[in-house]
């Protein structure tokens, strides 16, 4: 039985009613601590219960991508782990990677509360958040410190998505992510530009040509260590703009691109009334996670996929709760895939759920390995 689903879930979400966001710092917190006190006997315990219960490793769910190790294709989205104080413990949950951020280069607060709201009914959440967090300094520093509690949990990649800070004038961006890869340069085996979040007030124009071009131009010239970079783009874009940010990519030689971030759309919602706020979700600003982004990602990943026949990097993310749901994004031509909203609604057995459903589709299909599988139904 998944105690998380039965009796965890319904208690915090429909009884209970806890703030999400208060839940959200209890559980970062208990994950933090697990982080920073793996080298005790009891927490080392503690810790290896949780990959037995929680990992899968197969060699079928294995690849090397970009020079880097995925023992398998589910990773943690940015955003729950915005500070990066629990990157020693997420390969304990079964994950094959992980991306911490979004980190900003200046600290801040993010949007005002309450800026962080549960839909049950469409199984999604709508968030505000506004990049709040510590700074890249800061996760420098932590980052720093981190490596030696690594020692005792299994390496993973660790993605370090980078956003723009609020007080950075929109024609000063570059400076600032610069400012901030330089800082996390040695820290992250790969980088993400994040464009796409429609919470910091005008960022999703730097995925505009010019714009996103100055970005990545300033940030490959640093580049010296040839850090794996990637663009994460918002799943409202035309195929037009989104044709023109596959472009940019080639043409500044990145690895990849993220599809999606969160969406501003609400159409197709269930909910009426947030009831934190009395408000339908449509007077509410903020991004739109889980179930209702699912389709549309998974078309972005294919168009991605179509344009460029392979050639780059998908990690694809939006709508992830059941195998089923990694599967589309897998055949569609997604070679990595993240959850976070399902997550919170599935709960830690997820991960290990949805790699045990894709080893069954792989049999189903008649692949032997999960790198097969990627853009299957795409290809022509």
């Amino acid at each position: 039985m998944d105690i998380y689903q039965a009796l965890v879930s319904p208690v915090l979400f429909t009884l209970v009613k806890a703030d999400p966001e208060w839940l959200h710092q209890q559980t970062i917190r208990s994950l933090k601590w697990l982080s920073e006190t793996s080298v005790y006997p009891p927490t080392s315990w503690l810790n290896q219960c949780l990959r037995r219960s929680l990992c899968l490793n197969d060699p079928r769910l294995a690849q090397n991508l970009f020079g880097l190790n995925f023992s398998n294709p589910l990773g943690l989205a940015a955003g729950f782990d915005k500070d990066g104080v629990a990157a020693g413990v997420w390969s304990n949950l079964g994950f094959g990677f992980a991306e911490l951020g979004t980190v900003t280069y200046h600290p801040q607060p993010g949007n005002p509360q309450p800026r962080l709201f549960r839909l049950p009914s469409d199984q999604a959440a709508l968030n505000r958040m506004g990049f709040n967090n510590s700074g890249a300094e800061a996760m420098a520093t932590r980052l720093k410190l981190s490596k030696q509690e690594l020692i005792l949990s299994p390496v993973i990649p660790i993605g370090l998505n980078l956003g723009k800070s609020k007080i950075t004038p929109l024609e000063a961006s570059a400076q600032d992510y610069l400012n901030s890869f330089q800082l996390l340069q040695d820290l992250g085996d790969y980088f993400v530009v994040n464009v796409s979040s429609p919470n910091t007030p005008g960022l999703r124009s730097l995925q505009d040509g010019a714009m996103l071009s100055q970005i990545l131009d300033t940030l490959q010239q640093a580049n010296g260590s040839q850090k794996p970079i990637f663009v994460k783009i918002a799943p409202d874009l035309s195929w037009e703009a989104i044709s023109d940010i596959i472009a940019i990519a080639k043409t500044y030689k990145l690895t990849g691109i993220i599809a999606t971030n969160t969406t501003i759309s609400r159409e197709g919602l269930k909910t009426q009334v947030i009831e934190k706020t009395g408000k339908s979700p449509q007077a509410e600003a903020g991004g739109i996670s889980g179930s209702p982004l699912r389709d549309r990602s998974t078309e972005v990943i294919r168009y991605i996929y179509q344009q460029t026949q392979g050639e780059i990097v998908i990690i694809g993310v939006g709508g992830i709760f059941t195998p089923e749901d990694a599967w589309e994004k897998i055949i569609a031509g997604a070679s990595l895939i993240q959850v976070y909203t399902g997550w919170i609604y599935q709960g830690p057995m997820m991960v290990r759920r949805i790699l045990t459903g894709l080893l069954v589709k792989l049999a189903e299909n008649g692949f032997t390995s999960i790198g097969q599988a990627v853009g299957s139904a795409t290809k022509t």
